[in-house]
């Protein structure tokens, strides 16, 4: 969203009440020790005694296990700038190793995209969203995101695993919101828990309007036509049947609406920049008649829209746990171009529906055998079908004798080209949780996963890491990991390239193989120390890549398609310090990735052939790559007024460069200018108001107004250029109940 607070930090430190910034490994004995009933106090009843071990008991499934975690709670999104009313994403900038891209992308790693997304440790099958953020940071108590060597109970998506854990209803009560500002957003909200027996309920829900929906292709602050509505909806429910189980329930929706923005004063150029002799003045494509169409008048509209829903059963023993999960998701996509405006710009005019549903089962167990060793397994089904319906209006062309490509007619043509494909994975995997000494813990396990799609692959994944804690405040670990990745199946392209031959639209490459799982080794090894009131952290990673995946916006509608490339890495250092001190905290990380592909493998007709000749030949940076990224933030609480303010700097993700000696296009090989994004925020809680309590909050977004450029539509797989947030004012009353 253009309106992103994307300078959002690294919060973990914001204040004690926050939890700060944890460590995986630093955390590794509490998150696998045996569950065991908290102590019960007056004012907490034996089911909420219950729940919480439960709890314990849910989360001992899925430790971390040496992989590097990063833990957020409610207490520390709500002291953001924006707080509550930031999306996810921006949310997950705080960590180290996330960069930012446009609409709405993450990077973790130097990865593109490949997160999986769990609630309740209950996984949540991938949708076609490409603006849209379906998980709002309303619904959790805590985000977690867990990176590195990861054990063997995650896979399929492994460049990091983003898991939420949904706030409870056992503290009656909620809170009903406003809040709005500049770019004509406005966005209202409201949350409730409540609990009853052995039942209890958390929902959210909220809307949002803006006037800057995605971001804006030049550098206007208030973009042309890129107006945007965007609902959320969440609900949880629990039940304990007895000290040892329960059930839970929770389901969810995001239903948006986007203007796609124009630029200003274009004029189409198509025909010249594709070598074709049209019919209009001046080469120009001619079509019913027309032949200009100015860039502020196209209307192109997107919708996006999700829902979920997951049941589980969860048992908790003495030395046994099992949990259950049913989960499902169904997801549809819909762009309406403008029939001529797009026509004249692109050479085609496609109407786009695009759904998928997808559907499965995770069964997953924890059995402390002994005092020294606790072992893992699980075994995940999902299967999902992927259904695209798209009418295009293309012109005709011609080759003429002298081998020139000329329109044959302005008459547009229709081309119908609808698919549906299915697809399945099955994974399972077993693990150890070895206790070598009173300093020293080995995770090692064994994964297997297997793909029956577009391509039928499989894989066996071993899985190793040691942490060793040889002092106070020291930990060291390091980690091992295969990874088998497929192709998001709900994105892989299902055009028939032959029905648009002798078209405007004609790829001018026609090969399309179909993407392959991407292979990875994965090497981690980091450590942390305190000392006193600082802690300071350092994580490094390399990983080599057969069949990299990356993904990229080739069509009209903005939605990713994923390609490979034969050969790839990424390597990286993080490093991380915090501080704080009563009212006092503060932060600072920064990251150093490179990573590389080689030879694309596959949808290669979305390439030019000089692409694919120059990449063929040479190691090129993958687009998302980011140099240098780093973010820094500080927090005071002055009695019942908090003061924040934060940071996020980039060095520029990658754009085509012509070489200054050859004149020959170098596919990302340049990046675009740094930028530093800096945010401001004060909240101040009135605890006692005749209206009860409330807290007033005012955000300055971009406080210097940063001119800076994401994208500059150049570069492997990039659509529109598209430039970061412009400076913004915004306020918020919140009324708890």
């Amino acid at each position: 969203m253009a309106r992103s607070r994307r300078g959002v930090p690294i919060l973990a430190l914001f204040g004690a009440a926050a939890g700060a910034l944890v460590s995986g490994r630093e955390a590794l004995a509490q998150q696998t020790a045996p569950a065991a009933s908290a102590p019960a106090q007056n004012s907490v009843s034996e089911v909420v005694v219950t729940a919480r071990r439960l709890d314990a008991a849910r989360e001992a499934i899925e430790p971390s296990l040496g992989a590097t975690a990063y833990s957020l709670s409610d207490q520390l999104v709500k002291i953001l700038p924006a707080g509550e009313n930031v999306q996810l994403n921006q949310v997950l900038l705080q960590a180290p190793g996330v960069v930012q891209d446009s609409f709405g992308q993450l990077h973790v790693r130097d990865d593109h995209g490949d997160l999986e997304y769990r609630i309740d440790n209950v996984i949540l099958p991938e949708g076609l969203q490409v603006f849209g953020q379906t998980l709002s940071p309303r619904i959790a108590s805590n985000i977690q995101l867990i990176t590195g060597a990861l054990p063997a109970q995650y896979g399929l998506r492994t460049a990091g695993i983003v898991n939420i854990t949904t706030k409870s209803g056992f503290q009656n009560g909620g809170q009903v919101s406003v809040y709005g500002g500049s770019h004509g957003e406005i966005e209202p909200s409201a949350e409730y828990g409540g609990s009853w027996g052995a039942d209890s309920l958390f929902a959210s829900g909220s809307f949002t309007h803006t006037d800057v929906g995605v971001e804006s292709p030049d550098d206007s602050a208030t973009p042309l036509h890129d107006r945007s509505n965007q609902y959320q909806a969440f609900l949880f429910f629990d039940h304990i049947l007895n000290d040892a189980s329960r059930v839970s329930l929770f389901a969810g929706t995001s239903q948006s609406t986007y203007q796609i923005p124009d630029s200003h004063g274009l004029h189409p150029s198509f025909a010249q920049d594709n070598g074709i002799a049209g019919l209009g003045p001046g080469g120009a494509l001619l079509a019913d008649g027309r032949s200009d169409f100015l860039s502020n008048n196209l209307d192109e509209r997107q919708a996006e829209g999700t829902t979920f829903a997951a049941a589980s059963y969860l048992y908790s023993g003495a030395a046994l746990t099992v949990q259950a999960s049913l989960f499902g998701r169904y997801s549809t996509l819909s762009f309406r171009p403008d029939p001529l405006g797009d026509l004249l710009f692109d050479g085609i005019a496609q109407t786009a529906d695009k759904s998928d549903a997808a559907a499965g089962l995770q069964l997953e167990s924890v059995w402390r055998a002994t005092a020294a060793h606790t072992v893992r397994s699980g075994i995940i089904v999902q299967g999902d079908r992927a259904i695209s319906r798209t009418t295009s209006q293309v012109l005709p062309v011609m080759a003429g004798a002298s081998g020139a490509v000329a329109q044959a007619s302005d008459a547009p043509l229709t081309i119908v080209d609808d698919g549906a494909r299915t697809s399945w994975t099955y994974s399972a995997y077993v693990q150890d949780e070895w206790k070598l000494l009173a300093d020293v813990t080995l995770n090692y396990g064994l994964r297997f996963d297997a793909l029956n799609s577009y391509r039928n692959q499989h894989q066996w994944s071993p899985r190793v890491n040691a942490v060793w804690t040889p002092l106070e405040g020291t930990s060291l670990h390091a980690g091992y990991a295969r990874y088998f990745t497929p192709p998001p199946f709900e994105l892989v392209a299902v055009e028939s390239i032959a029905k648009f031959a002798g078209t405007t639209a004609a790829p001018t490459v026609t090969q399309d193989t179909r993407p392959y799982a991407n292979r990875q080794n994965y090497y981690d090894v980091g450590a942390q120390q305190k000392i006193g009131l600082l802690t300071l952290g350092i994580d490094g990673f390399y990983r080599q890549d057969r069949d990299l995946i990356d993904e990229g916006q080739f069509g009209a509608p903005i939605i990713l398609t994923p390609f490979n490339y034969r050969t790839g890495y990424a390597r990286g250092i993080e490093l991380s310090l915090t501080y704080a001190r009563g009212p006092f905290s503060a932060y600072a990380n920064g990251s150093v990735e490179k990573a590389q592909g080689r030879d694309i493998v596959s949808s290669q007709f979305n390439f030019s052939p000089g692409d694919l000749a120059y990449i063929g030949a040479h190691d090129i940076y993958l687009d998302h790559n980011q140099t240098y990224t780093a973010s820094a933030g500080a927090s005071y609480r002055l009695g019942a007024t908090r003061l924040s303010g934060d940071l996020l700097f980039g060095s520029g993700l990658r754009a085509d460069l012509a070489d200054p000696l050859t004149g020959q296009d170098i596919p990302n090989g340049a990046h675009l200018p740094g930028y530093l994004q800096v945010n401001f925020s004060v909240v101040h809680d009135f605890a006692s108001t005749p209206a009860g309590p409330i807290s007033v909050r005012a955000d300055l977004i971009n406080a210097f107004d940063e001119n800076y450029e994401i994208r500059d539509g150049t570069g492997v797989g990039v659509g529109a250029p598209q430039w970061g947030p412009r400076r913004g004012i915004f306020v918020g009353l919140t009324k708890r109940f």
